[in-house]
Formats: C-alpha cells, sequence, structure tokens
C-alpha cells in the first residue's frame, strides 16, 4: 500500500470527525422592517393667551352696622344662603325694652291726639253756635269771644300733640332700625366664604363679620396689550382654561365688558369675560386663561 502523505492524512481525518454531524443551518433571514412613518406636526396654538382671576360681581365682607355684643351665629363658612337670610345676631334686649316703651309713648301720644280733636269739634261747634247768636245779637260780645278764644286755643293743642306724635313715632322708627341693625342678614343669594367672628364677642361699627361670595355667574376679568383695543368687542366668544381644574378642558365665553381707556402706565385695556355652560368645577379666585385670536 502506498504511504499517503502528512497532509492527506490530516484532511482524512477531519472529514471523518464532520461525518454524522447535521449541517450547520443558515441565519434565517430578518423580516424587512416597514419604513418609520413621519410623526404628527405638532398643532400650533396661534391664539393670544391672556390670565387673570375668576371673579363674581356679587362678593363683599358683611360689616356690623352698630356695635354690640355677638348673641348667635346662624351659619358657618360653607353655608349657602339667601338674600334675606339670618346670619347672626348681636344683643339686642335693651332696644328691645327702649322699643316697647316708645311704641307706648307712641300709642298714648295717639290716644291723647285723638282726644283733643274730639273736643276741638266740640269747641268748634260751640263757636259757630255763639257766632250764629252774635250775629243775631242774642249774646254780649264778651260770651262770643270767649267761645271764638276756646276754638282756637284747643285747635293749636290738636298741632301741639301732632308734634309730639310725630316726635314719638320718630323715635320709634329710628330704635325699630337700631333694632334691625342687630340682625346680620345674607345681603344677596350666595355662599359663607369666611366667618370672622364668635358668639359673645363684641363688635364696633365697621367690624367685618362674616364674607358672602354669589356662586355666579363666573367671570374673568383679565388684561390685554392696547393693540387689541380694535379688535375685542363685547359678546365676542373666546376659550377659558383654567390649570388648577382641568387644564385640558376649554370652557365656553364670551366678553361682557371692555375697558373705554387704555391705561398709560401698562399700556393696556381691561376685559371681563362672562363663562357659559357648566362651571361646577371652577371657584371664584382660581387663575384662568382666556384664548383670544391673535392680533394680525
Amino acid at each position: 500500500m502506498k504511504i499517503l502523505s502528512c497532509t492527506t492524512a490530516f484532511l482524512l481525518l477531519l472529514a471523518c470527525a464532520s461525518c454524522g454531524r447535521d449541517p450547520v443551518p443558515a441565519a434565517a433571514a430578518a423580516p424587512a422592517q416597514p419604513a418609520p412613518a413621519n410623526p404628527p406636526a405638532p398643532v400650533v396654538d396661534n391664539r393670544y393667551t391672556a390670565s387673570g382671576p375668576i371673579v363674581v360681581e356679587n362678593q363683599v365682607d358683611v360689616s356690623a352696622q352698630r356695635e354690640g355684643v355677638v348673641a348667635q351665629i346662624l351659619v358657618d363658612a360653607g353655608t349657602r344662603v339667601h338674600k334675606g337670610d339670618l346670619l347672626a345676631k348681636l344683643d339686642d334686649r335693651q332696644l328691645v325694652a327702649d322699643l316697647e316703651a316708645a311704641r307706648a309713648k307712641t300709642a298714648s301720644t295717639e290716644a291723647d291726639l285723638n282726644n283733643w280733636k274730639a273736643e276741638a269739634k266740640v269747641l268748634e261747634a260751640d263757636f259757630q253756635r255763639a257766632k250764629k247768636m252774635w250775629d243775631a245779637k242774642l249774646i254780649p260780645e264778651e260770651q262770643f269771644e270767649h267761645a271764638r278764644y276756646k276754638a282756637e286755643g284747643d285747635q293749636w293743642d290738636v298741632k301741639r300733640v301732632e308734634q309730639l306724635l310725630l316726635n314719638a313715632q320718630d323715635t320709634q322708627r329710628s330704635l325699630e332700625l337700631e333694632l334691625e341693625k342687630t340682625q346680620i342678614r345674607a345681603p344677596f343669594d350666595g355662599i359663607v366664604a369666611r366667618r370672622y367672628i364668635r358668639a359673645g364677642q363684641t363688635v364696633v361699627r365697621g367690624d367685618r363679620l362674616m364674607w358672602v361670595t354669589a356662586t355666579g355667574p363666573l367671570r374673568v376679568r383679565f388684561t390685554l396689550p392696547s393693540k387689541f383695543v380694535n379688535q375685542i368687542k363685547v359678546g365676542q366668544s373666546v376659550a377659558v382654561t383654567v390649570a388648577d381644574a382641568n387644564p385640558s378642558q376649554e370652557h365656553a365665553a364670551h366678553i361682557v365688558q371692555v375697558s373705554p381707556v387704555v391705561d398709560p402706565a401698562s399700556d393696556t385695556i381691561e376685559a371681563l369675560a362672562e363663562l357659559t355652560g357648566s362651571v361646577v368645577d371652577l371657584r371664584p379666585g382660581m387663575q384662568a386663561d382666556v384664548h383670544l385670536p391673535a392680533h394680525p
């Protein structure tokens, strides 16, 4: 047998070693990926945005109209009230006593006046009868003059008591007014936002007692550059967003007031927009954004 060369023997060994093995499969081709689509163009908001607080027309501190001691508090912060509802009371015992005395004096003076008027009618009748008798020369002049003086004097007494009655009625009305001032009432429909007093506290005229605010209509007060003076009009529709509520929700509104003058210090005009539709998630005091078409 012919002896193989070393190189040939090595190749044979490699071939034998590879026998019985599965061939290595070719790598599977990766599926083709679709070309990436162009991302949507961002929406550009070309509107002009101005900011301002949400306000209401009726919002006031209810103040004491007279001095006194707080006797009773009937509502607290968060209570909804209607115009005229009683919010609190001051101690009114002395005023009630004074008023009862004044009413009694008025009634007594009125009774006196009625008596004087009745007497005046009798004396006037006596005078007319005396006058007829004097004309007929049936009585002396002295008797006639006496009847005349009594009738005239009684008329002056009637006028005097009428003035006393007017004074008594004025005093009574004054005390009734002071008594009304002890009753702290809601000036309009709304909600009690704050309470500044407590029972037993002494207050004087002008002291803040409660802060009452209406709940609507809600408005946004904002300023614009003076270049908008000829663009913004009363009745114009605008959109309002509130970051503290739902920044993505736009509320419908319309312009209800535009300042007729430009503030020279800031070169701005002031405007007022009133919200319409559902605004249950909005409250006075929130900061709002008003969106309107940009100035060309």
